[in-house]
């Protein structure tokens, strides 16, 4: 029997994994996957020895590096569900693509490290879940390694990030002593060596909380304590509760060890059962609810090129937010108002894909695009026009001077400029006088990246010389005078040949402001 469009809406989950860098982000992508059945064997982010590489990080310098600096997409079915995982870079030089791609989600699963606990990215992140009111479900990842006491790691999350917090399950020991989980909610304990306690991977427990029947674990000081630390939480701590979870209120904790596959599948459970469906979108016409409208709408949150490098092809990243998509719909781009039929899509499993047949509110589909597309695009089926609100957008603080070293790979050098500018991770800006190439962004490790990428995937040397830091800012063009440039403040332009002052320090803002008091100055467009 065919399933209504509301039904398919209903079986999607779409989250995001955000993390501090090395938390074990990619790690538990590629356990969930597995649970999924859609690898047979996870890689290793740092699989450089073994040429095993995570199967979300695709590019050549993340396999280098052994670190996501760029947003995966990848898609799995689940129990009856379709899982779209959105496995962002934890680096926070690449934070600007988390941002982005939080908008596109529905909720978000955060990854710390036992041993480390809050790191300042996780809890940049956390604040743009909790400003967009995202459920979160939090997974303590590590326990095959000694860390910090459970207690403890509970507490920070509360006081830190100022968020109620539910144990769904309670660790019993970790590194060397680690013997498993006692799950609180599913009222068992998941043992680690299942071959010393009957062969089962799961000991039931009577009403008092105790293992039922006669195993070796229950002699363990180790089981003892971890018996009276969670009922002691089931008395005293916070209590369950669905509506705070999907509010963004309380978060479910859970812990495990991603790299053994420990916990990962009972986390992946209780996720399905509570993490919501897909939502209402916001318009400037009022919200777009997905199992009401008929008409395809959704937004590209991301671009990405060179993903399959033999192809030179450019991928923009859309999430659908309510309709149906088909091979051929015709949509409109909502800021050029110019018409697409879109024909050329592709659904993502890592570094396989496969053509769309069919998707629906929540669903990620990537899109064939030639350079009609920027990202923020809203894109509707339909007569009636539709706007999703505006993505995040950061203003760059680093920049450098960027030239060609081979005259004569000029053009490969614009075109991947051009190309990698597009993504978004990299601001291009023009000198006004001599149109000099500047690029600008948020950290060091894009520059690396945005060079190693012009050479590998354009054949494209460049020479790159640090400007510093600089203080963009924005000004009209009715009040655009070409004197203005000074050693204090160079004029530029933007890539959309916006006018834009770099400016050396707050000192020469300050200067500029009192020279042209009439003129307004923009920190974005």
């Amino acid at each position: 029997m065919a399933q209504t469009l509301a039904e398919k809406v209903q079986s999607r989950k779409t989250f995001a994994i955000i993390s501090h860098p090395d938390a074990g982000k990619t790690t538990i992508t590629e356990q969930l996957l597995l649970f999924g059945g859609a690898i047979r064997q996870a890689g290793t982010v740092k699989g450089k020895k073994s040429g095993k590489f995570a199967k979300s990080d695709w590019m050549a310098i993340e396999k280098q590096r052994g670190i996501s600096v760029t947003s995966s997409v990848m898609q799995v079915d689940y129990d009856g569900f379709q899982i779209n995982i959105l496995d962002t870079p934890g680096h926070e030089d690449f934070s600007e693509d988390t941002y982005r791609t939080l908008m596109a989600v529905d909720s978000a699963v955060m990854v710390i490290d036992s041993g480390k606990g809050i790191e300042p990215q996780t809890k940049k992140l956390f604040k743009v879940c909790r400003m967009r009111g995202i459920p979160i479900f939090t997974f303590i990842n590590k326990l095959d390694r000694d860390g910090r006491e459970p207690m403890d790691l509970v507490a920070e999350l509360e006081e830190v990030l100022e968020i109620d917090a539910y144990p769904m399950n309670w660790p019993m020991g970790m590194g060397k002593n680690f013997l498993g989980i006692y799950d609180i909610y599913n009222e068992r304990v998941e043992v680690t060596h299942p071959e010393q306690n009957g062969d089962n991977d799961f000991l039931p427990l009577n009403d008092k909380g105790e293992i039922v029947g006669d195993y070796p674990i229950k002699d363990s000081t180790i089981y003892t304590q971890a018996l009276d630390e969670a009922l002691l939480l089931k008395e005293a701590g916070n209590k369950f509760d669905e509506e705070a979870i999907t509010n963004g209120e309380l978060t479910p904790v859970f812990f495990g060890s991603a790299l053994t596959g420990f916990g990962v599948h009972t986390f992946l459970d209780a996720f399905i059962d509570f993490a919501p469906q897909p939502a209402s979108k916001k318009t400037a016409e009022g919200d777009v609810v997905p199992t009401d409208a008929e008409d395809l709408t959704g937004f590209i949150f991301k671009i990405q090129a060179n993903m399959n490098p033999a192809h030179r092809d450019r991928i923009a990243f859309m999430r659908i937010c309510s309709g149906e998509f088909e091979p051929g719909v015709d949509v409109t781009i909502q800021r050029t108002n110019k018409k697409m039929k879109l024909s050329h899509t592709t659904q993502f499993m890592a570094d396989s894909r496969g053509n769309v047949e069919s998707a629906v509110a929540g669903d990620i589909i990537g899109l064939y695009d030639t350079g009609n597309l920027q990202i923020g695009d809203t894109l509707y089926e339909g007569k009636d026009p539709v706007q999703f609100e505006a993505l995040p957008q950061f203003t760059p603080e680093l920049f450098m001077k960027v030239t060609p070293k081979n005259v004569m790979k000029q053009k490969s050098f614009y075109k991947g400029v051009k190309q990698l500018v597009q993504e978004g991770a990299i601001q291009l800006y023009k000198t006004y006088h001599t149109e000099e190439f500047i690029i600008g962004a948020v950290g060091q490790l894009q520059f690396e990246v945005f060079q190693y990428r012009l050479l590998h995937e354009y054949k494209a040397e460049v020479d790159m010389t640090p400007m510093g830091s600089k203080i963009a800012r924005w000004i009209d063009e009715d009040d655009l005078d070409t004197n203005m440039s000074s050693s204090r403040n160079l004029l530029c332009k933007d890539r959309f040949d916006n006018p834009v002052l770099l400016f050396e320090n707050q000192f020469a803002v300050r200067w500029f402001e009192d020279k042209y008091p009439d003129i307004k100055l923009r920190s974005l467009l």
